[in-house]
């Protein structure tokens, strides 16, 4: 938590101009940033208390000035010692803004706070100015796992901050694939930190705009699966979805691994079938999957076991009854994981897999002796 201004190591005008019993007036022209006599610093720090004014003149006053503030001002105040209060208010309200950026992520007294927002939402260039403090990267695995999250950060930049937390034995948890992530690196050439994007970084860019489009151009209700079946345990992709499947064949595995992470979930369905098992282990493994997602590849018997086994191992996906029902009907789902969850089924659903030949005959017994428990 970020500690407000203290009042008390405010000069004694400045303190004057804060107390509750200040005149309306006198605290609305502070608001507006006119304070004869009060430094540049103050008068940012001033600015900030004002924002927790009780007077809603006084606090709205304050917001506009704090949204614009003078370059005069800003500039002065950026080359003083600030409260972590005060860099964090600049951070936010300058957050496109390079040039005062750059300033604020290397003043020592800024908040982790504001470095992991920073972190979470910055822009291309804002993400390169933190991703080459390594100290402090190592020092702040959480900024890792947000520079890596941030969709802004060039794709050289996460794989070179990717591979500096595996050297040094790392383990970034708030990564749902780190495993996958970390294991891929390690067959990768680490691009050194540039002015300019990598081919890498444009052609990640452009994958991510293609997926856009599509979402933006047919969303759809249900989730649609970008293969269609042609014949048993034969696949191909639909047409509408063959280029952003040529984008993605071209990338590297920790491109893969990264766009499964952050992208589509057109992405997720295309990459799920990669012949890559870290690419499609990553896929099911994505923060972004939702359960339809879930429930539409648990009944794809064209996947390979692992995908399947992951789903039969996450407890999200197990509240679903509809996942738990395509698992024990997918004969690739592992036996042992298939016959664990037939016990969880209606036993109108028991009676029809009992019956099945679409199952294998392990879990068609599994189902009969459940279903004799059941009635004795």
């Amino acid at each position: 938590m970020i500690p407000p201004i203290d009042i008390s190591s405010l000069s004694a005008p400045a303190q004057k101009l804060l107390q509750p019993s200040a005149p309306p007036k006198l605290q609305e022209m502070a608001a507006r940033g006119i304070a004869p006599g009060i430094k540049p610093a103050e008068m940012l720090a001033i600015l900030v208390v004002l924002l927790e004014s009780e007077r809603p003149a006084v606090k709205e006053t304050a917001e506009k000035t704090l949204s614009a503030l003078p370059d005069p001002l800003l500039s002065a105040a950026l080359g003083a010692d600030l409260a972590p209060a005060a860099i964090d208010v600049l951070a936010r309200s300058c957050a496109g803004r390079m040039d005062v950026l750059e300033k604020l992520v290397v003043m020592p007294r800024i908040a982790m706070d504001t470095l992991e927002a920073v972190a979470r939402s910055g822009d291309e260039q804002t993400t390169e100015r933190l991703a080459v403090n390594e100290e402090r990267l190592l020092a702040h695995p959480r900024l890792i796992e947000l520079l890596y999250l941030n969709k802004h950060t060039r794709m050289s930049t996460a794989d070179r901050i990717v591979e500096l937390a595996t050297r040094h034995g790392l383990e970034l948890t708030g990564i749902a694939a780190w495993k996958e992530a970390s294991t891929a690196i390690q067959n990768e050439l680490i691009i050194e930190p540039g002015s300019e994007p990598t081919p890498d970084d444009l052609l990640f860019q452009e994958t991510q705009a293609i997926a856009d489009m599509l979402a933006r151009d047919e969303p759809a209700a249900e989730p649609e699966d970008t293969h269609a079946e042609v014949e048993e345990g034969k696949e191909v992709v639909k047409d509408r979805f063959v280029p952003l499947y040529k984008r993605i064949a071209d990338m590297s595995v920790t491109q893969k691994i990264r766009r499964a992470m952050l992208g589509s979930r057109e992405e997720r369905m295309l990459l799920v079938r990669d012949t890559n098992r870290l690419v499609s282990s990553a896929s099911v493994r994505s923060p972004l999957m939702k359960e339809d997602e879930a429930a539409l590849l648990s009944r794809n018997k064209n996947l390979n076991e692992e995908i399947l086994r992951i789903i039969a191992t996450t407890p999200e996906w197990l509240k679903s009854y509809v996942v738990k029902k395509n698992l024990v009907e997918n004969p690739k789902t592992p036996v042992l994981l298939a016959t664990r969850l037939i016990q969880q089924l209606r036993e109108s659903d028991l009676r029809h897999i009992a019956k099945s030949k679409n199952v294998t005959g392990a879990v068609q017994e599994a189902a009969r002796r459940h279903l004799n428990r059941r009635t004795t």
